[in-house]
Formats: structure tokens, sequence, C-alpha cells
């Protein structure tokens, strides 16, 4: 489902319970994040229903490579020849999108919180399982503003996973958090600003203290990699997303 506008030239494309957005300007369209295989038709549809074509997407940036965020990843780079940006510590992930590091058993969990049951069943019919890797072919850093559309400037937040980053939109009040802060947890079914489960955060006490550079920014708009936009502000953002702690 597409969400366009956002923040200005800023859309949302939610499948499975799964977030990328579409950044734009003059230059053309960032991708952020690359969603599960299943979005592939509704990520087309959507560069088409705001106006662009496929050719006008000129980069994927990913704040983090785990399998549901590099999913059509691949098929970007075969047909359209993009670049994709990454951490330098995202770069093994990245080619292997199901060998990522967790504090927790993953299979308790759907056990533990049944809420969880129909977002990861979801998921699954999403093309879970059938994500093939990709190569990370420009390293970003804490600070950088990248040279794609919309300039997005890097956060670095470790913790989700070893190389995880925001990205702020300072000209547009947002800031999209990938999973460093997500306003659903895929693993306990839970809504509101919090870390993801241990299930798939490979540090949560790092994740926690990752928050303060999110909180740095001072943005308005919150743009997770899971759930609904938080339009309240990152501080109360983060204020709960501390109470609720690691899970």
């Amino acid at each position: 489902m597409l969400t366009q506008d956002i923040a200005p030239g800023i859309h949302l494309i939610d499948h499975a319970h799964v977030n990328c957005y579409l950044v734009e300007d003059d230059d053309g369209v960032t991708l952020v994040d690359a969603g599960l295989p299943g979005v592939w038709t509704e990520l087309g549809r959507s560069i088409r229903t705001i106006g662009r074509r496929p050719e006008d997407v000129k980069a994927l940036v990913l704040t983090h490579a785990h399998f549901d965020h590099v999913g059509v990843a691949r098929r970007l780079v075969h047909r359209l020849g993009v670049p994709v940006y990454a951490h330098r510590a995202e770069r093994t992930l990245a080619a292997h999108p199901y060998r990522y590091a967790h504090e927790n058993p993953r299979a308790a969990y759907p056990l533990k919180h049944p809420r969880a049951v129909p977002i990861l069943s979801a998921m699954l019919a999403g093309g879970a399982l059938a994500v093939r890797g990709t190569r990370v072919t420009d390293h970003i850093e804490d600070g950088d503003t990248l040279p794609v559309p919309g300039r997005p400037r890097v956060v670095a937040s470790p913790g989700h996973t070893h190389g995880h980053c925001a990205l702020h939109l300072p000209d547009r009040d947002a800031l999209l958090t990938g999973d460093a802060l997500v306003t659903l947890d895929p693993y306990t079914g839970e809504t509101g600003p919090r870390i993801v489960a241990g299930a798939a955060t490979a540090d949560s006490a790092q994740a926690l203290r990752s928050l303060d550079a999110l909180l740095a920014t001072g943005a308005t708009l919150v743009l997770p990699g899971h759930g609904r936009p938080w339009e309240r502000g990152i501080q109360p953002a983060v204020v709960e997303a501390r109470r609720h702690g690691p899970s």
C-alpha cells in the first residue's frame, strides 16, 4: 500500500508489515530499504503513481541488511543498475541476509507472542524465505550527506545490526529510523515506539544507547521500518522506547 507525501517528497510503501520509502527531488528518486520480494509489483506501481518512471530510481540506501529490507535489492540492481548504499558493517549481511546476529532464539516468539503470528505469516507470504543477497557498492558513514536524491544525512544507530544507520532529512523534518526504532515489533506484535525484540536484534543494550543519536536529530516525523509513522516527535518516541525496553 502506498501513502503519498508522508512528508514533502517522501512516500511510504507498506507491504507485509515492512516499510520502504521513496524519497524524491529534482534529481530523481532514492529507495530506502527494499522490503520483501513480494513488494516488487507494488514498488513499480508506486513509482508510477508518484509520476515517476523506474529509470528515475537513482539509488538504493539500506538502513540495514536483514532479509526483510533487501528483498528486491538484487532485482533492482539487475534491472536498473542502481548503486546500493549501506554501512561497511552491513556488507556481509547484505550478501547473506539470513546470517544475522540475534540475542534470543526466534522459534519461541510465536508461542509467547501469539499476536505476532499473523504478522509473521504475512511476511512469509511476502517471500521472507526467498530473499537473495546483494552487493553493497557504496559505503556510508555517520554524518555523511549522501549524494543521492533527497540528500539524506546518515545517523549511525547500531544495535539492531552492527552497521545500522538511520537517515535524517532535516529540510523535511523527517527521520527514517529503519529498525533502530519501530512502532510495530514483528516478533511480539506490540505497537508503539520501541526497539525490535532480541529475536532479530544483535545487541539490545547498544540499540537503546543508539536512541541518543536519533534524539539528537530533533526530528518531528519518525518513519520506521515497521509500523505506522510517528508524528509526535523523536523525543517522546525515544522516551517510550526506553520505557518498553528490550523484549
